[in-house]
């Protein structure tokens, strides 16, 4: 090889070394970090909830709040008002004039379900990895986060969720459940007045 190609030859080398290599890809920790910026947060929902048996889905709409670490309050105000709190481990049900308080201690496959909610929103990847198994798909500009239950009380009646979102914002949530039911919620972040 003549002397003054070798240089150029140790360029193009180092050039293809950096093409090759593989790109910096958006994880589970780089998306909770982001998640986790957010310390609170207000949101408007629409869910379709399709059920087998029925010709069509049932619409509900309402309003979602957050405050980490653990405060999740879901308002359904569409078809009828209804109100689901959980602080910690306790759960807070009210529909109709009636209020019922449980622990979410007896009910796993229930605390996971929320814990998939309040995980993510909290950027808490150590609560979500206890019950699901997780793969995230994207960048922080619109992502996917994957979630697959790994406890058999929760796998029992979930097969699968996908949240997504853009930044810190959780877009939408989507429920597969064990005997074909799902859960499609749409979610626009902002006050949830507005």
């Amino acid at each position: 090889m003549r002397p003054w190609l070798r240089p150029r030859a140790a360029l193009l080398l180092a050039l293809a070394a950096l093409i090759a290599a593989p790109a910096w890809a958006f994880d589970l920790n780089d998306l909770m970090y982001l998640l986790a910026q957010r310390r609170s947060g207000e949101a408007r929902f629409t869910e379709q909830r399709f059920v087998r048996g029925l010709d069509g889905p049932l619409d509900s709409a309402g309003t979602l709040s957050f405050t980490a670490p653990d405060k999740l309050v879901r308002r359904t105000l569409t078809p009828r008002p209804e109100s689901m709190e959980v602080q910690g481990n306790v759960l807070i049900l009210s529909r109709g004039g009636r209020t019922r308080t449980l622990s979410l201690d007896a009910m796993p496959e229930l605390q996971g379900m929320i814990e998939a909610m309040r995980g993510t929103l909290s950027g808490n990847a150590p609560a979500l990895q206890r019950y699901f198994k997780t793969e995230v798909k994207g960048d922080a500009k619109a992502w996917t986060l994957d979630l697959v239950p790994s406890l058999p009380a929760l796998a029992a009646q979930v097969r699968s969720l996908r949240l997504s979102g853009s930044g810190s914002d959780v877009r939408g949530v989507d429920m597969e459940f064990i005997g074909g039911d799902r859960s499609v919620m749409t979610i626009v972040p902002g006050p949830a007045g507005s």
